[in-house]
């Protein structure tokens, strides 16, 4: 902190039981749920984020007088690269090979989400600059003090990504696809902006699940029940099963979600017969829908879509909301108004040798997504008069 300001004590929690939630939350802010007291707090007590699992705990708190959290930081040592969405499997295998101990590390993040947020997260009413440049030395000496390999920040905000950057954090890019709303009245007002080629090709693929006899419904707040829950948990589970990855989130978690932050919650239910057949969870923010789980226990052609891509739109025009995140991966969501943009990262390696090599493999990779993106937009855009 600048001379002649408050004194300030920074400390490690292990837990946000430790940490209270108001005082968490007042740093946090309410534009995005992912950082809030509840979501974390609930991926810690729902077994989904603990030592156990490899993510431990190092929150860190930065207090001014009378123990008043000035800002925070959502902090794990880790044992593993699961669950982060931005992959280091390279640079740890190389570093082994090399005779390196790579893990643990330090992940700054919110576990199992790939979506962008604050990370450095300040009480409006602090000296901002100085409580971020305080919290990113504290990470920094927390590292050195854990003696790990390296520090990892993932989907911070731009302007976090452009701070770390000026303390020695090495910068990356990734892509997601967010569909953005140019203050349509209605899904049929955003339809009229596509080319006709891809307005017929939606109007289709929505048609086709109306006449498979399947209705959908957004459910949120005290409208979602146990047996929702105990649905969605069943498609989630069977949708892991099917693409043969791990199942991170567990029962615990998704009750424990729908009881602290059940307002902020967004439940797409399928149902066929009056039996759920599919569902996709969301999470509402200042001014955006995040999509994050999908799962589904019979399979019907184009639902995934209209329960994931284009109920969210429906969900955000009704709600004025600016945006829909849809997360990483499928670019088949860019002819269904999903536009690619970019992702950040920031990556502390503690040696020069291991970061040197990560420097140049990302100097080439933002090149490359950069140019990927770009093409995207312009060959692959689906609205009229943007090609």
């Amino acid at each position: 902190m600048p001379d002649g300001a408050s004194p300030v004590l920074i400390k490690v929690a292990a837990s946000l039981k430790e940490v209270d939630p108001a005082q968490w939350d007042a740093c946090a802010g309410s534009g995005n749920p992912f950082v809030s007291h509840a979501f974390l707090s609930a991926l810690e007590d729902g077994k989904a984020a603990t030592a156990e699992t490899g993510w431990l705990g190092q929150h860190l708190l930065l207090e001014g007088e009378n123990g008043r959290l000035l800002g925070a930081v959502p902090l794990y040592l880790k044992n593993h690269s699961y669950g982060e969405y931005v992959f280091d499997w390279g640079w740890a295998d190389a570093y082994q090979r090399a005779g390196g101990r790579y893990y643990p590390k330090l992940q700054c993040a919110v576990p199992f989400t790939p979506v962008t947020g604050p990370r450095l997260l300040i009480r409006p009413d602090a000296e901002r600059d100085a409580v971020a440049d305080t919290l990113i030395a504290g990470l920094t000496e927390i590292a050195r003090r854990h003696e790990v390999s390296s520090l990892h920040v993932t989907f911070p905000t731009r302007d976090e990504w452009e701070r770390f950057g000026r303390f020695g954090f090495l910068q990356r890019i990734g892509r997601q696809y967010h569909w953005t709303n140019e203050g349509y009245a209605s899904f049929d007002d955003f339809l009229d902006r596509l080319v006709s080629r891809k307005r017929k090709a939606i109007r289709k693929e929505r048609r086709a699940v109306v006449e498979a006899g399947v209705e959908l419904k957004a459910l949120t707040g005290s409208e979602i029940e146990e047996r929702h829950w105990e649905a969605f948990y069943r498609f989630y589970l069977n949708t892991v099963d099917k693409k043969w990855g791990s199942a991170y989130l567990t029962r615990e978690f998704f009750h424990l979600l729908g009881e602290r932050l059940g307002d902020k919650v967004v439940l797409i239910i399928a149902e066929s017969d009056g039996r759920p057949v599919a569902g996709a969870l969301n999470l509402v923010g200042g001014d955006a829908l995040y999509g994050r789980n999908w799962g589904c226990v019979l399979d019907y052609k184009f639902l995934h879509f209209e329960a994931c891509y284009y109920q969210a739109i429906d969900y955000a025009i009704a709600h004025g909301l600016q945006r829909v995140e849809a997360g990483a991966q499928g670019e088949h969501k860019v002819q269904r108004g999903y536009l690619p943009v970019e992702t950040y990262s920031a990556h502390l390696i503690q040696d020069p040798r291991l970061e040197s090599a990560v420097e140049d493999f990302l100097e080439r990779e933002r090149r490359s997504v950069r140019h990927e993106i770009e093409g995207m937009r312009e060959e692959w855009t689906p609205f009229r008069g943007e090609s």
